[in-house]
């Protein structure tokens, strides 16, 4: 399958109120639910559309609190730009199953785990961890 890099481009727009920010979001989870099937597809995937739009509304959920307009442009302007790399196969698969599918918690860790990272504090992630 060729791909056309221009099939999702979109200019890039500043939203001029809330509302405005929230249908453009509104508008970005119905494009991500909708492409779950063709995702799947394309990268064949061992997991089901149904589990893909769960994954998506979870990163959706995740960042249900930021209310700074600059903010939300921000995070339009990413999700919009992975959407595009994701059906353009701009990816590889473990991508899309290690950034996209996989939860972003940490594990939990024992006292010396801490200790060795040199912290004790769950809320700082040491840059060597690999977590991002």
């Amino acid at each position: 399958m060729t791909t056309i890099p221009s099939r999702l481009a979109q200019v890039t727009r500043i939203s001029s109120n809330p509302s405005e920010a929230r249908t453009r979001v509104i508008d970005l989870y119905r494009a991500w639910v909708r492409a779950a099937p063709e995702i799947v597809e394309l990268y064949a995937l061992p997991v089901t559309p149904a589990y893909v739009r769960h994954c998506i509304r979870q990163k959706f959920e995740a960042n249900r609190h930021v209310t700074d307009q600059r903010a939300v442009e921000v995070l339009l302007l990413k999700g919009r730009q992975e959407l595009q790399e994701t059906l353009n196969i701009w990816k590889q698969p473990d991508h899309v199953m290690g950034i996209l599918l996989q939860p972003n918690e940490r594990p939990q860790r024992s006292f010396l785990q801490k200790f060795y990272e040199g912290r004790d504090e769950d809320s700082v992630r040491p840059a060597a961890s690999g977590v991002v």
